[in-house]
């Protein structure tokens, strides 16, 4: 019944797409041509021409929006992953219709009205998904399009799913208990999942109710049991899904890649080991940087002009940290201490009410000032706009011994803000909840992420009250 009202739900998902781009070239041909904002000029084709290429270019979408995953169940999917792929979608689209009207030598083709179009239809698309996935929510908290499932081993894996169903009960998921060997029936455990029977009642439970899905929830040390439970349930037709046991010793989103036929498992997602992502990075950060030089350069100088002028020594401050694959590099900050020698400064950690820090120091570090040279590590490639704060090679070598998985990090270019920071996990803070949100930041990495990253930087403000 869910597949069928899936299928159901993807025509009209398809139907309402369609709909909207033909309102959208509606809207964008009245703006261009219509409504006086813009000035018309000579030799403009006629309605029927320009509408025609948007009729013929809306199935060319409709894969495009298929490919990105516009057309897979949305259960378990965020809106921020949804209205992310809407806009990666049109984008693709509007490339693509471009380079198809350049190939056909349509030159006369309003640019400025695909332009608009551009931006209408993906505005509707991420307005469209939004409404259907708050619908759907809304829906499914009230107890509708539910979906049956069965946990087959109650290891501590089924107790952990519970407890996210119970933060999200908008995925619709009702569940009818758990098949395990080692529980006795009808324990309760303490997530609220119940035992109904041993594994060999599988097939039984299959055969008498219609369950829409069934989690392998097993110990490691049950896995010779996977063979036949996958073939009762291929038996039956019912979608299985594993949460793997090693999950407790690799909590990372692992992918596979194929060997010549031999699956070898990668026990983390690096979206920036992609070339095509790395370049997308290092352009938005050397525009940025660029920007953001020319926007403080004031601030620098009169920063530049206290410092030298309320205590001697130089203007800059010049650190070695560790970046991108453990590889060492200068970082740059405004002096905001006095003269140290080279020991104190690379092990010493600031502290509240240091006594090393000048009057005019203290100032910087809270509002960040201090850190506005870094942009030059940025140009440079040493560093990112966004991710992982660097730390000095002292303390990451205490670190890798004291902080599991603390090294992560280093697989990507350390940030000027990020992640753990906007999250108020920066200065004298927990290096371990830093580290938990760093990983995160690099194994869910996309554009928008950054974008959101610097968003959230400039509404928290720059002020840190942890910075000593």
């Amino acid at each position: 019944m869910i597949k069928e009202n899936q299928k159901v739900f993807n025509k009209i998902l398809v139907l309402l797409d369609l709909l909207s781009f033909v309102l959208a070239f509606f809207i964008a041909w009245y703006i261009r041509m219509r409504s006086g904002i813009i000035p018309l000029e000579q030799g403009y084709l006629s309605f029927e021409q320009y509408l025609i290429p948007i009729v013929l270019m809306s199935p060319l979408y409709l894969i495009i929006y298929n490919y990105v995953g516009l057309y897979d169940p949305f259960r378990l999917k965020s809106i921020y992953d949804e209205i992310y792929n809407a806009i990666k979608a049109n984008v693709y689209g509007l490339i693509v219709f471009t380079v198809l009207l350049f190939l056909t030598k349509e030159i006369h083709y309003s640019r400025v009205l695909l332009l608009i179009f551009g931006i209408i239809s993906t505005s509707l698309a991420c307005l469209e998904r939004a409404i259907i996935r708050t619908s759907l929510r809304n829906l499914r908290r009230k107890g509708y399009n539910q979906k049956y499932m069965l946990f087959v081993g109650c290891s501590y894996l089924a107790d952990e799913f519970m407890e996210r169903l119970k933060d999200n009960n908008h995925w619709g998921y009702k569940v009818m208990g758990a098949l395990d060997d080692n529980i006795p029936l009808n324990t309760v455990t303490k997530e609220g999942v119940t035992i109904i029977g041993t594994i060999k009642d599988l097939e039984g439970l299959l055969e008498q109710h219609n369950l829409d899905e069934v989690f392998i929830t097993l110990d490691l040390g049950e896995y010779y049991k996977l063979k036949p439970i996958i073939k009762t349930c291929e038996k039956f037709g019912v979608r299985t899904q594993i949460i793997p046991g090693y999950y407790k010793y690799i909590p990372a989103r692992p992918y596979v890649e194929e060997l010549d036929g031999l699956p070898v498992i990668n026990i983390r997602y690096v979206p920036l080991d992609n070339i095509l992502n790395k370049t997308i990075k290092r352009t938005f950060d050397i525009i940025v940087s660029l920007m953001a030089l020319i926007l403080v350069s004031p601030i620098l100088l009169i920063t530049a002009i206290i410092i030298k002028i309320t205590s001697p020594g130089p203007v800059i401050f010049k650190q070695e940290r560790v970046g991108l694959n453990r590889k060492n590099f200068t970082m740059y900050k405004f002096r905001s201490m006095k003269l140290q020698v080279d020991e104190e400064e690379k092990t010493e950690w600031t502290t509240k009410g240091d006594p090393r820090k000048t009057k005019f120091g203290t100032f910087i570090r809270k509002t960040s000032i201090d850190e506005l040279p870094q942009f030059f590590n940025v140009l440079k490639g040493d560093m990112s706009i966004i991710g992982p704060r660097p730390e000095r090679p002292y303390f990451v070598e205490k670190f890798k011994e004291e902080i599991p998985k603390y090294m992560v990090k280093h697989q990507v270019r350390p940030g000027i803000t990020g992640w753990a920071q906007v999250n108020g996990w920066r200065g004298d803070t927990s290096i371990e909840k830093r580290i938990e949100y760093d990983i995160y930041y690099i194994e869910n990495w996309n554009f928008l992420f950054d974008i959101k990253i610097m968003i959230l930087t400039v509404i928290k403000g720059f002020v840190n009250k942890n910075a000593y």
